[in-house]
């Protein structure tokens, strides 16, 4: 009885270690069954998702993207070499007086274009006139003195020959010929000198150009010493340009100037949209620029309509060569990727196919391709980031046929070109 007792309390009462158990086991069954049912989701609708995105994609194929394009054609391409260039003019001069005296007269206007020689302003002439006066009655003074001692002279020489006076006497009287001569000589250039004060109270131009602000008004007293001048004039025809250049681009340049080639210079506003002026590189400076590695061209333009003015920044564009007959396309028709720069050719049944291509020249909105491409082949020029390889096309034509200059390769005005930058690329 004792023995049954014993066991019957012991099955009647659990002990905790037991009822654990079980319950860890049940968790190990069930998260790897919750796994399983998950991942199986998973590919379900993953499987639904990647029909879709087929179907999707099928039907975006057999639809047909509007794209705009256009065929490539031959023109003249120009290679340029560009820099930021300052109007330098060939030569300035500020007018100043070359004697003491009171303005007078002022002949100009501000602003007015003058040429050499024009009176430009009078200097009260009165006192230089006194001068010359003065110096006139003296040489007239001493020119009787010279005569009556050349009558001398001639006397003590028939006396000297009758022995009826010394050589000494002689030597004398012709000593006191030859200085009043030289007396006569002073006298001369100081009427000389006063008749030069005279033409310096009348201002001239120099040089031919354009005035600027009157500094000094009539009526004041102005010196020779005086900094600010009466005025300055500035040349305006012909003008120049003064461009830094890379010194990587000097040797291509160096080699046709020094072979006496005219090389065509363009100067064009600040934004490249409108070209002021067309001239020639007129010379190339004698050194490198250590501290920016570049050199000073100047370019000669004729500015006969004044529209370059002095100290006014420009882009000069120099013309290095004229490349014949490339194929040109627009530049937006360049698409740029991990191989590589390539285009979307338009076959014929309305698709789009890869092409790699090699560019060169960029000259305002279109540039050159050397390799890759044929003229008259379609390429598309806008809507490419739509297409695939072997995508179907709505092919628009481009309505407006931009040109490269035509025949002579002229430029685009606009070119939105870097100054200094060489405008040739070589990547494939």
């Amino acid at each position: 009885m004792t023995i049954q007792f014993h066991q019957e309390e012991t099955n009647s009462v659990p002990s905790k270690g037991t009822s654990s158990i079980p319950r860890f086991r049940l968790w190990l069954l069930i998260i790897p069954l919750a796994v399983l049912v998950a991942f199986g989701v998973y590919l379900y609708l993953g499987g639904k998702a990647t029909e879709a995105a087929k179907q999707t994609t099928a039907k975006a194929a057999l639809q047909a993207t509007p794209v705009t394009a256009q065929a490539a054609r031959k023109a003249d391409v120009g290679v340029y070499i560009t820099g930021l260039g300052n109007v330098t003019p060939l030569n300035t001069v500020t007018v100043k007086s070359r004697i003491d005296g009171q303005l007078m007269d002022v002949r100009f206007k501000e602003g007015q274009t003058v040429n050499r020689g024009d009176l430009l302003a009078i200097i009260d002439p009165r006192p230089y006139q006194v001068q010359l006066t003065q110096a006139e009655g003296q040489m007239i003074h001493d020119q009787e003195l010279l005569r009556n001692a050349r009558l001398d002279l001639q006397r003590y020489k028939l006396l000297w020959q009758q022995d009826s006076i010394s050589k000494q006497q002689l030597d004398t009287q012709d000593a006191l010929v030859r200085q009043y001569e030289g007396t006569v000589k002073v006298d001369k250039g100081q009427i000389d000198s006063a008749k030069l004060q005279l033409v310096y109270s009348r201002i001239t131009a120099p040089i031919s150009g354009r005035v600027g602000l009157r500094q000094v008004d009539a009526g004041n007293i102005i010196h020779a010493s005086d900094t600010n001048g009466l005025v300055v004039i500035t040349q305006l025809e012909p003008i120049t340009v003064i461009f830094p250049v890379p010194e990587d681009s000097l040797p291509q340049v160096l080699g046709k100037f020094r072979s006496g080639a005219s090389l065509a210079v363009d100067a064009f506003d600040r934004e490249q949209k409108h070209k002021l002026a067309t001239g020639k590189l007129l010379t190339i400076d004698n050194q490198i620029d250590p501290t920016t590695g570049t050199v000073k061209f100047k370019a000669v333009f004729s500015n006969k309509d004044n529209t370059l003015f002095p100290n006014q920044f420009v882009n000069a564009r120099l013309l290095v060569e004229t490349r014949r007959n490339s194929v040109v396309i627009p530049a937006s028709a360049i698409q740029r990727g991990s191989q590589g720069t390539y285009i979307y050719l338009v076959k014929a049944d309305k698709t789009v196919t890869i092409r790699p291509v090699t560019v060169g020249v960029i000259q305002g909105d279109d540039i050159a391709v050397t390799s890759g491409l044929e003229a008259g082949e379609m390429v598309v020029v806008d809507g490419a980031e739509r297409l695939r390889e072997g995508s179907k096309v709505e092919v628009r034509e481009a309505g407006r046929q931009r040109s490269l200059g035509g025949s002579k390769g002229a430029a685009v005005p606009g070119s939105p070109q870097s100054p200094g930058e060489h405008r040739e690329e070589g990547q494939k």
